[in-house]
């Protein structure tokens, strides 16, 4: 052992001298045939990102790099048992960043995640295989197949729930809504009961059940049943939310197993499953998490991370696993990592990068991040959102996360895990810019801003949220949620040219452009909103928005809506276009309870409503609607779109339009752009949207 520490010793240090005389010692290559005691060159790479990660750190500590530096990774697959980590040691600088990218055309994969064996038959439609590795505490919570998620065993059947219906809060500590602990008792519907004689022995004490109230989910393992009178109990720190209305499945039992596509793991390590339509235990590769995370990158406050590129690399198969007392998800899913997380960079880039198949979200900037890029990425099959940039707390004296740009992006198939994920979410950070991207099939909302609820102090300013195609978000699942969600003040901040649409929430919300508590000094224009159930636009309450040269059209509920009246000016609504079906034109709140009439500021609009010539607004005909003083210069008439049935609103007469000085914009310019691939790649399929209309009708 001492006779090769000291041969090593002699080796890295000729190593190094050699890369003062040689520029190709700019770059290290890894290879899935490499070794971590070769020379790094492309004849004799090394095995592992992490050693070529050392050796950088040991030449920067001799000041021996002054330009680029390369890790090129050859084509292959790389296990991950756990993260991939990177410190301040690992700065590059503006002169010699650090590159971490492919080494040919074709992009390494890095995956978090083992396969098992092939799948013996059971029967004809069900098949098992044996994970040996859960003898040594190993555990899972998601599966995938053929690079396909695929979903734990369920009851009712994905995409259906039970109605809670019956509930009573037995037992609390703490007064008030947000209790300190309680225990809530539930009394399932008699056709609905059955799944609690449904358990065998052992699987009681397994099987979770996971709540959706009104914006969050939660899932908690049941504590006790009740066959007496049949109910079961749960608790927990934070059930506020729980209620009559709140609906629920539950899951990991035996008997639940009924359905192409699930899986469920027994006591004993046995994995079944129902194939799926074309499957065989020949060609069905089974794939199981063993990490969260696959990059982590930490720096400190006085000494960040900066000048380090990921390009041409993809990241797949991470998995989360519940805690035992189960998961309390506030909004957002706020308080989940990502398989990436940052904190304290500085200039950091990822561009043509995938990440996929996870437990959780893909990306978070969290503290103290800055001038840092993600570009020509995508983000898809996500257990939770997409990107992530801020904290949720107010940094004291110290800058929040700023400046970072996601551009051209697609980031799709998400909040599987966490149903309350966001495609992309900006908490307390100022001057960002989301532009240019894809963010399609969530199950809450596209993109959300602010993290401040009221008129207090917000640093979330100057974003710049424009050119996306935000689109098939909600599903009937959860309420409250939007296209595009505000909160606090947002002086600066743009949400401009983006299209949104198929947008259908479960109770009240369903909105597009939504301006929620406290929103104010936002500039919201040239956005085409179509296709949403609640409202194109609605503010809950803020002040001295502006709302420009948009097209609302075929909302379910209401084209416009404002939900609180106030004292203060609390939007100006101009040069708009308005097209309703069957929805109303605006709705809501007018004048409060003590007589106060909302102050908004309606002028230059078209409106217009498919077979009713005299539509009404709020109640009013159009001329009893200018005589309260709203719409002085506005008209009732058809904005002659050239064929909105099928989503087309280019005009093809735009004198109605001239008219209000409506300022025409092309929105075919949202979302991604370049090669035709590309953007083939951000197309939704057609079953999804099919299986969307289904939900929404």
């Amino acid at each position: 052992m001492l006779r090769f520490t000291i041969l090593h010793r002699i080796t890295m240090a000729c190593f190094f001298s050699l890369c003062c005389l040689s520029l190709n010692a700019q770059t290290f290559f890894v290879s899935t045939t490499g070794d971590d005691n070769a020379s790094g060159s492309r004849e004799n790479p090394l095995a592992t990102i992490t050693e070529a990660r050392d050796r950088i750190r040991e030449l920067r500590k001799q000041q021996l790099l002054t330009d680029t530096i390369h890790v090129k990774v050859f084509p292959g697959t790389y296990l991950l048992t756990e993260a991939i980590t990177f410190t301040s040691e690992d700065s590059g600088t503006e002169q010699s960043p650090t590159v971490y990218t492919s080494a040919t055309g074709e992009r390494p994969l890095f995956l978090g995640g083992i396969e098992t064996g092939s799948f013996e038959v059971e029967s004809p439609t069900l098949w098992k295989v044996f994970i040996p590795e859960t003898r040594l505490g190993f555990s899972f919570e998601q599966v995938y197949i053929n690079g396909e998620r695929r979903f734990r065993a369920q009851t009712p059947n994905r995409g259906s729930f039970f109605q809670v219906g019956k509930m009573e809060k037995v037992f609390q500590i703490g007064s008030g809504e947000r209790t300190n602990f309680s225990v809530h008792k539930f009394a399932p519907e008699a056709k609905d009961a059955s799944f609690l004689t449904d358990f065998e022995p052992g699987e009681e004490e397994r099987a979770v059940v996971t709540f959706y109230h009104k914006w969050e989910t939660v899932t908690k393992p049941i504590e006790y049943i009740d066959h007496t009178d049949t109910t079961f109990f749960v608790s927990g720190k934070n059930m506020y939310h729980a209620s009559g209305n709140s609906k629920y499945f539950v899951s990991n039992y035996r008997k639940a197993l009924d359905e192409p596509g699930e899986w469920f793991l027994d006591q004993e390590g046995w994995l079944y499953y129902i194939p799926k339509e074309g499957e065989t235990p020949e060609n069905a590769r089974c794939t199981l998490p063993v990490t969260e995370q696959f990059l982590v990158l930490k720096g400190t406050e006085q000494d960040p991370i900066c000048h380090l590129r990921f390009q041409n690399l993809r990241f797949e198969v991470a998995g989360y696993r519940t805690p035992v007392n189960g998961y309390e998800s506030p909004q957002a899913a706020c308080n989940i990592e990502a398989t990436v997380m940052l904190d304290h960079v500085e200039n950091i880039e990822f561009s043509h990068c995938d990440i996929a198949h996870t437990g959780t979200h893909a990306i978070w900037f969290r503290e103290n991040c800055s001038f840092s890029r993600v570009e020509h990425c995508h983000l898809h099959d996500l257990g939770g959102g997409g990107v992530k940039i801020g904290t949720m707390h107010i940094p004291r004296g110290k800058p929040v996360t700023h400046h970072i740009v996601l551009h051209n992006n697609i980031i799709q198939h998400g909040g599987y895990v966490f149903p309350s994920a966001v495609g992309v979410i900006i908490f307390n950070g100022s001057d960002n810019e989301i532009t240019h991207n894809d963010i399609a099939n969530f199950r809450y909302t596209g993109i959300s801003c602010g993290w401040v609820w009221g008129y207090s102090y917000s640093p979330t300013v100057r974003n710049k949220i424009e050119y996306n195609h935000i689109h098939y978000l909600g599903w009937g699942e959860l309420s409250d949620m939007g296209g595009v969600y505000t909160l606090g003040n947002s002086e600066g901040t743009t949400v401009s040219n983006n299209v949104i649409h198929h947008i259908y929430s479960r109770d009240y919300g369903g909105w597009g452009l939504y301006t929620d508590e406290g929103t104010q000094n936002i500039l919201m224009e040239n956005n085409l909103v179509y296709a949403c159930k609640s409202a194109g636009f609605h503010q809950h309450y803020g002040k001295n928005n502006i709302i420009r040269n948009n097209i609302f059209a075929f909302i379910k509920i209401s084209a416009i809506q404002v939900s609180r009246v106030e004292e203060h000016l609390s939007y100006t609504f101009t040069n708009n276009i308005i097209y309703q079906e069957d929805g109303e034109i605006i709705s809501d709140v007018w004048e409060g309870d003590n007589g106060t009439k909302i102050i908004v500021d309606y002028d230059r609009n078209c409106y217009w409503k498919v077979g009713e010539p005299s539509p009404k607004f709020y109640g009013l005909s159009f001329k009893e609607w200018k005589q309260s003083g709203k719409d002085k210069h506005s008209i009732v008439a058809d904005p002659q779109f050239v064929d909105p049935s099928k989503y087309d609103f280019r005009f093809r007469n735009s004198s109605s339009a001239r008219k209000i000085g409506f300022k025409p914009f092309d929105y075919t310019k949202a979302g991604v752009y370049g090669s035709e691939s590309w953007v083939e790649k951000s197309r939704i399929p057609e079953e999804l949207m099919e299986s969307f209309e289904e939900v929404a009708l």
